[in-house]
């Protein structure tokens, strides 16, 4: 029987990291073992890493505009869109801020010396020179000006993702506004692109599990176990943030702003968690979140049928949070600062990266390896994390549900039933 991908990733990854404590435990400092490091385990992570960047700017500039143009049919809804976009906002925000605070209260990608980190991978002096050449991190007006590209075919070559993200943002809009017969094959044209997209995407990650090894390979021949604590302080404090966003911000929410007890809405719910939970994809639990939203927490069926199906691709605070704590704590690992300047910027992509992720397993890998790009951190710090990226994936899909259904409760306030078209 063949393997599902998680499993072969999870298996790729344990043979690197025990091929690479060995390696580090008997061959440490031998030319030998740098050779191998230098020509096969990094070259291999590095093609794969390229190949995941290369479809990024489709992937942004798609995933993005679509999600505004599903966002523009609030406008036949009035306050429920409203009403849907302001509560989006401000939990992803809260989401993606409450991560920064523990990466930089608990600091999970400390602790390795500076002669370790000077050895992880032969490009370390190049990826040195390239963040201290970086241009300084402009703030107010110049970042306001900067944020608006003059041409964004240029901004997507330079690698300015902020500013093709806003290009995307403002296709998206003229797209939503403009309802011609003209617009709507070009809308189906993106569609096809981010379907495209999608699928090559999908070839990339299923040769996640050698390049995951390769990778892993690398960094415990040259950290040893040392690296396996730094990446058991991630995952706890990823995990720490998804619970406290779970239980106590969506608690909160439901409570003052929906209504309803906490109790009752966390009992209601409990099949759409364990589906997310399973399956790690917001689109594949979407009929059982409607299905709960109907049957378990009675709500108005025309609001909760908006909210579940657009928060399924716009309202993603999990993996805005996730995305947000893996570029800190890489930029930590590698020894990157990020002023607050750049952090701030951080949490305004995770942001805009919560519409533009799709809602399928490993669907914010990208974006993550995007960002890691924008604030001059190694790209190939991401297949550190993909081994355990299964497990996250699953807890942050089931808070991206939790969230959907939460924000049914708190847009259905004060909205009264009615028939739903057919």
């Amino acid at each position: 029987m063949r393997l599902p991908l998680h499993t072969r990733m999870l298996v790729g990854g344990g043979i690197g990291i025990l091929a690479g404590v060995l390696a580090h435990r008997f061959l440490d400092g031998s030319p030998q073992l740098d050779w191998f490091i230098r020509n096969v385990t990094q070259t291999i992570g590095q093609i794969f890493m390229r190949s995941l960047l290369m479809l990024v700017v489709p992937l942004i500039f798609s995933a993005l505009s679509l999600g505004i143009v599903g966002m523009g049919e609030m406008r036949s809804l009035g306050r429920i869109g409203l009403k849907t976009l302001a509560y989006t906002l401000v939990a992803s925000s809260v989401a993606v801020l409450l991560g920064l605070v523990l990466v930089n209260t608990l600091r999970p990608g400390d602790g390795i010396s500076p002669e370790m980190r000077a050895r992880l991978g032969s490009g370390a002096a190049e990826r040195a020179a390239t963040v201290q050449a970086a241009p300084a991190a402009k703030s107010g007006m110049q970042l306001l000006v900067q944020i608006v590209p003059d041409n964004p075919v240029k901004a997507a070559a330079n690698g300015d993702m902020l500013g093709l993200m806003f290009f995307s943002l403002l296709f998206g809009i003229g797209l939503a506004l403009t309802r011609t017969a003209a617009t709507q094959r070009l809308q189906e044209m993106l569609e096809g692109l981010y379907d495209v997209t999608m699928r090559l995407i999908g070839i990339v990650i299923s040769c996640a599990p050698y390049g995951v090894a390769a990778l892993l390979f690398s960094v415990t021949a040259q950290l040893g176990v040392e690296f396996l604590v730094q990446l058991a302080r991630y995952v706890f404090v990823v995990v720490l943030a998804l619970l406290l966003h779970q239980f106590v911000f969506y608690s909160l929410a439901v409570r003052f702003l929906g209504g309803m007890s906490p109790w009752q809405f966390f009992r209601g719910v409990q099949a759409a968690m364990v589906t997310a939970f399973s399956t790690a994809s917001s689109n594949a639990t979407l009929p059982t979140a409607l299905q709960v939203a109907d049957e378990k927490l009675h709500l108005p069926r025309h609001v909760s049928r908006f909210v579940l199906t657009v928060g399924a691709t716009a309202n993603q605070n999990g993996t805005a949070l996730f995305e947000g704590v893996t570029v800190l704590f890489l930029a930590q690992f590698y020894g990157v600062p990020l002023d607050l300047g750049q952090q701030v910027l951080v949490l305004c992509i995770c942001i805009l990266g919560g519409i533009g992720t799709a809602g399928v397993p490993a669907g914010s890998i990208p974006v993550v390896a995007m960002i890691l790009g924008m604030v001059h951190v190694p790209a190939e710090g991401i297949g550190l994390i993909l081994g355990v990226d299964r497990f996250l994936d699953m807890c942050r899909t089931t808070l991206n549900v939790t969230g959907d259904l939460a924000a049914a409760v708190v847009v259905s306030r004060g909205e009264a039933e009615r028939d739903a078209p057919p």
